[in-house]
């Protein structure tokens, strides 16, 4: 597999732990600040909070390239496949009717047109 194919599809298995990270962040009770000033630059609240900004913007980035693919089988493959893990490779051919190797071709396409996609948005 292409290098750059390879850093796609990495970046595509982190966004659901990004969403879990994000839900988890969400899920912790509102920082408050205290009006005490702290010696360092940044508290703890602060930090999470810049934390949350850059997850929540770095989702923006991923859905808004995911939602710019159009096509069905992409869609299946990038959602389903590589994201959610839903189904092995055979299963997802099966779901496509295509065999191995035109699946392969299909998730190599589709890793490429979420690439030029993702490279929009930034």
């Amino acid at each position: 597999m292409r290098q750059d194919v390879k850093k796609i599809r990495n970046l595509l298995k982190q966004y659901a732990k990004l969403k879990r990270d994000l839900t988890a962040f969400n899920q912790v009770s509102s920082p408050s600040f205290d009006g005490v000033s702290s010696h360092s630059s940044r508290n703890g609240a602060e930090s999470r909070l810049i934390n949350h900004v850059d997850l929540s913007y770095q989702l923006k980035e991923v859905e808004d390239a995911l939602n710019a693919i159009d096509d069905p089988q992409y869609q299946f493959i990038l959602h389903d496949y590589i994201i959610e893990k839903r189904f092995n490779r055979n299963e997802a051919c099966n779901q496509l009717s295509v065999s191995v190797s035109k699946f392969n071709y299909l998730k190599n396409r589709a890793l490429e047109v979420f690439k030029l996609n993702y490279l929009r948005t930034l």
